[in-house]
């Protein structure tokens, strides 16, 4: 028998994008992969600063009034994703997979979000970190300190069986980004473990932009599209 063509994948970055217009353009390329009009996409990006509250909806685990949201320039988004409360801002590398899943009949929710938990960990491995899942969590950890929390949207298809992903996660990268965003708030309702991020656990400064770039490989290992625009990837 022979082996399934990979799939046609459109990668992109975008250096920064406000929340509201990136969801936007997910929920358009949603509609448009479903419509099959569209191709797949890795979308690679940095949001200014921002939280959004999942679909477990804990306000309490908002620690910071409207008042001081407007006064530190934070947006506040309730979206329609899986998971609490985080925070994206400059520093942060943000991925969403927008991705076609179960078309074949077989639907591995739980093994879509170990997968992409694992580019992460390999991608962390290669700079000498060793990044592992804690149990009862979704994310990647550290030790004690989560590097990357993932929370996704799985879109049931209207065109065929399966579902499309949306949203998906976000690797803390520049050191000091715990204390700048996530003070504000219990890191997805967690409050007994920390956040880092990979300058905190290399010593070594890093650029978001930079480590999309070595990022997709590590994702194309899990997810073994055809890349068509590798020339180009940031757009």
């Amino acid at each position: 028998m022979n082996n399934p063509q990979p799939g046609k994948l459109e990668i992109s970055y975008h250096p920064l994008m406000e929340y509201g217009a990136a969801w936007e353009l997910q929920k358009e390329h949603v509609q448009a992969i479903d419509a099959g009009t569209g191709l797949e996409q890795l979308i690679l990006l940095q949001h200014p600063p921002t939280y959004t509250i999942g679909s477990q909806n804990h306000p309490e685990h908002l620690l910071l009034s409207g008042e001081q949201l407007k006064e530190q320039g934070i947006a506040l988004f309730e979206i329609d994703r899986g998971g609490d409360i985080t925070y994206h801002g400059p520093g942060q590398l943000v991925g969403y997979p927008l991705l076609k899943l179960g078309e074949d009949g077989r639907v591995d929710l739980h093994g879509y979000l170990r997968r992409l938990e694992a580019v992460i960990i390999d991608y962390l491995a290669s700079c000498g970190i060793e990044g592992d899942r804690k149990p009862g969590y979704t994310g990647v950890w550290v030790g004690d300190q989560k590097i990357c929390a993932i929370g996704v949207k799985f879109n049931r298809s209207k065109s065929r069986r399966g579902f499309i992903t949306s949203h998906g996660f976000a690797f803390n990268i520049s050191a000091g980004i715990g204390g700048r965003g996530f003070q504000g708030i219990i890191p997805c309702g967690i409050a007994e473990y920390g956040v880092t991020s990979l300058e905190e656990c290399t010593g070594r400064p890093m650029e978001p932009e930079q480590v999309s770039e070595e990022l997709i490989p590590y994702f194309l290992q899990h997810f073994p599209y055809k890349v068509i625009n590798p020339a180009n990837p940031h757009a």
